[in-house]
């Protein structure tokens, strides 16, 4: 999961992109192809959960 603390960021997540700014939160599955790409300067959060 990835929450975008501050600024604006796009996210790829199986060749489509997401871009998210400030507060948005997305859920990224496990084994599958991602890229974090950043428009402005920003924070995110990062939060990993395994089973």
């Amino acid at each position: 999961m990835v929450q975008l603390v501050e600024g604006k960021g796009v996210i790829t997540i199986d060749g489509t992109e997401y871009e998210l700014t400030e507060g948005e939160v997305i859920i990224m599955p496990a084994n599958i192809p991602h890229a974090v790409e950043a428009k402005l300067q920003f924070k995110m959060l990062l939060t990993m959960i395994k089973a």
